[in-house]
């Protein structure tokens, strides 16, 4: 098989489909500290970035309910990981997130498996598992 340069150059964004389009921006914006760089409210959908990921956020049409995503029954997104600068910003993120209302944090930041990379995992307000994950320096 002959290696081919790849097609694609990163990813432009990530759609994601919450529960609670204003519960999810306020946990972007307010707690993440994302700018909105747009919105298409008869979507609805509001646009975030930190600067260099940038992430749409849909409202979910729940007339009937909606089904919470089941990491090993679904198809689809698994989770979104976001950088964090180093350990201690990766603390101090963790101590903020797992305040924020609606936030449940599935566990606290841990080597991933034998390390150097240490992650957290939760769920933000609108349903979608966000990893956080920082690779302290050598």
């Amino acid at each position: 098989m002959q290696n081919r340069a790849a097609a694609t150059i990163g990813v432009d964004h990530v759609g994601l489909t919450v529960a609670d389009l204003e519960r999810s921006r306020r946990f972007f914006v307010e707690c993440l500290g994302w700018q909105v760089v747009g919105e298409k409210p008869e979507y609805p959908a509001v646009f975030v970035s930190d600067g260099v990921t940038r992430v749409t956020l849909w409202q979910v049409v729940a007339s009937g309910g909606h089904v919470a995503f089941d990491r090993r029954k679904n198809v689809g997104l698994h989770h979104l990981a976001l950088k964090v600068a180093n350990l201690t910003a990766l603390a101090d993120l963790h101590a903020r997130v797992s305040a924020w209302p609606d936030v449940v944090v599935e566990f606290a930041p841990e080597l991933v498996g034998n390390g150097p990379r240490v992650h957290c995992m939760l769920r933000e307000p609108g349903g979608v598992r966000i990893e956080l994950v920082c690779t302290p320096a050598d």
